[in-house]
């Protein structure tokens, strides 16, 4: 009976995951954020948290660590130890921009930060007031030859600025950056015409366009968003093609976490990001889910770094 029992246990013990055998976790896991409540990154991470939780057998906490345009969250968790633990909701800025705005870091996001997985892509729109007279972004960018116009985002080196560099760059442009704090004064000075224009997420702009109060011209990815399928991207204007700024986040880790532990957090971020739940609040909040590979995840930071750098330098941005 016995050796029946452990034939039997046989098949389900060679079937269990790696990380089974490493007692991970054996105590709350710190998801650190870099942002206030409430925004979508934090957001992103709350509905993550408790589908991990689930899975990992531990509790999933948020942790919310402020400041420096993320930094201040990277370093917490590069000096962390990795034992998985402690992971990073990192963002497009902590992760591909803020080492070259920034230039003093004391930490290299490329080495030391492992990926786990990417997490979502924020749709971001360019959008102007609705009593200016621009229907396309055509339209747009033949005024703004004429006259330089403003453009605003919610700060200094972040996806919204950095989008409008790059159509400085790319439609040979004079546009001026009127950097906000956070997207809601952003939205209120853009409904009432002080700004001519701004790069900002879908989720903020998207009722205001409903009620008539401004203007959607495109989404600034390459491609149109399955969430906003009616509207154009940028990069389908003659002369644009190659325009491309997604607002993006990933679940990172200290550098050094062993295998299994990495491929247990993976597997609940992922699950999480396919979680038919949180697909759908992250419809809601514009958010389109890119659960990837750890080796994806690294591939693409890498390759926005090396997009956003010569830009961050050409245009001359500084933390705001």
């Amino acid at each position: 009976m016995l050796r029946r029992t452990l034939l039997v246990a046989a098949p389900a013990l060679l079937a269990a995951p790696a990380w089974a055998q490493t007692g991970f976790p054996n105590r709350p896991i710190r998801f650190v954020v870099g942002f206030p409540p409430g925004g979508t990154t934090d957001l992103a991470a709350r509905l993550m948290a408790p589908k991990m939780q689930a899975l990992l057998g531990q509790p999933v906490v948020v942790e919310n660590r402020t400041g420096a345009h993320g930094n201040i969250a990277s370093d917490f968790v590069v000096r962390s130890a990795p034992d998985g633990h402690t992971i990073l909701m990192g963002t497009i800025g902590g992760l591909a921009i803020n080492q070259t705005l920034y230039g003093n870091l004391t930490f290299d996001p490329q080495t030391d930060l492992q990926p786990i997985t990417r997490v979502g892509m924020i749709v971001n729109v360019l959008a102007v007031p609705a009593d200016r007279p621009w229907r396309s972004v055509g339209d747009y960018v033949a005024a703004a030859r004429r006259d330089p116009l403003t453009f605003g985002s919610s700060g200094a080196g972040g996806a919204g600025h950095l989008a409008g560099e790059q159509l400085n760059l790319m439609a040979g442009l004079r546009n001026i950056h009127v950097p906000y704090r956070g997207g809601a004064p952003l939205i209120t000075d853009l409904i009432t015409g002080k700004i001519d224009s701004a790069f900002t997420p879908s989720s903020g702009a998207g009722p205001q366009a409903e009620a008539g109060r401004l203007r959607m011209l495109a989404v600034t990815g390459k491609a149109r968003s399955p969430l906003l399928p009616a509207l154009p991207a940028i990069a389908e204007t003659p002369g644009l093609a190659d325009f491309d700024m997604v607002d993006w986040s990933a679940v990172m880790a200290p550098r050094n976490l062993p295998a299994p532990i990495a491929q247990a957090l993976h597997h609940a971020a992922t699950s999480a990001l396919r979680d038919p739940e949180v697909l759908a609040a992250f419809a809601l909040r514009q958010i389109e889910a890119t659960p990837s590979t750890q080796e994806e995840c690294a591939a693409f930071i890498r390759a926005e770094t090396a997009k956003w750098t010569p830009i961050v330098r050409a245009s001359g941005a500084r933390p705001d």
